[in-house]
């Protein structure tokens, strides 16, 4: 019977089939009409406004009136390239994005090992709702914390006093700032950051467990040689998902943190994108080129690091 329906299908017409597959799965395609109106609308409607980047952009005249920019269009991609900003930008980025993939991305991991071995199911589930919580306050509410943890009189100054013997404002330190980005960074996501890693221990069999304590093996080796091989293709897939993030450090926390003091080390080209385009730059054309040569080269670096990822592991994104 099922390979009769299967030779009827193919009989059927192109048309025919879809009115079949609609009229069997009617309510599950009514449910994804949301969704799909949601990427349509914003998602790829207006990827349409990328031609921004290659016109000499009038807000007045629209994106079908502005003229086109010079050099065939790429002028501003070129100013962008001479720019005496270009070089500290991606630096500043490119250093900030290295110490998060450094010292942030494996936050989660240690932490989701040692949750693990706790036990005690009331300690745990506390410690967890502490660490989930800084993940639900408001940008602005966190950044406002931060910038008074390190102020002259801030709690954490004051313990930092207790061995340097002497008081500043942190955040006023150039030096400081790309400390302090990437470590509030760690507080604020670490424990919502783990929870994809729980739910990839709690998959692991615990037989495999059992059998190492038969042979003896101790806490670390049985993390070492059953933990993290249990969960390695999670941490490969969201390290390649990361990559694919190397130039987007998020702008908000940026301006929210930095001052007239940090500008040189704070400045990331998501930030420098927000000034030219709708500060007081009011450049958006060239701000909107700038966007574009960010998100190619995410794409390149997501794709290179998959490649490596699926012939070294043999897991990969795509």
């Amino acid at each position: 019977m099922k390979e009769q329906s299967i030779n009827s299908n193919k009989k059927l017409g192109l048309g025919a089939r879809i009115g079949d597959e609609l009229r069997r799965n009617f309510l599950l395609y009514l449910m994804a009409i949301p969704v799909i109106v949601y990427f349509l609308l914003f998602c790829y409607l207006p990827m349409f406004g990328l031609v921004i980047a290659f016109q000499d952009f009038k807000l007045a005249k629209g994106v079908f009136e502005s003229p086109w920019a010079d050099m065939y269009g790429l002028e501003n991609f070129y100013r962008f390239f001479t720019s005496k900003l270009f070089w500290p930008v991606i630096k500043n980025t490119l250093l900030i994005s290295f110490y998060e993939i450094l010292f942030s991305f494996p936050a989660p991991i240690i932490f989701a090992l040692m949750l693990n071995e706790i036990k005690n199911l009331k300690y745990k589930k506390i410690i967890q709702t502490v660490t989930y919580l800084p993940h639900f306050i408001s940008m602005v509410v966190i950044c406002s914390m931060i910038i008074r943890f390190f102020d002259e009189d801030g709690i954490i100054t004051s313990f930092i006093s207790l061995f340097t013997g002497t008081r500043k404002n942190y955040m006023i330190e150039p030096g400081a700032f790309r400390t302090i980005f990437v470590g509030s960074g760690i507080w604020q996501g670490v424990g919502w950051s783990s929870i994809i890693y729980i739910s990839a221990l709690s998959a692991i069999d615990q037989e495999l467990y059992e059998a190492a304590v038969i042979d003896g093996a101790g806490k670390w080796k049985q993390i070492v040689h059953i933990t993290i091989p249990g969960i390695a293709s999670t941490i490969v897939i969201l390290f390649i998902m990361r990559m694919g993030q190397v130039l987007s450090v998020g702008y908000e926390k940026v301006i929210l943190l930095q001052n007239s003091y940090t500008k040189s080390v704070s400045r990331v080209l998501s930030s420098y994108v927000y000034e030219r385009g709708l500060g007081e730059g009011n450049d958006i054309s060239f701000s909107s080129a700038v966007g574009i040569l960010t998100s190619l080269v995410n794409i390149l670096f997501l794709t290179i690091t998959n490649t490596i990822s699926k012939k070294v592991t043999d897991s990969g994104l795509f």
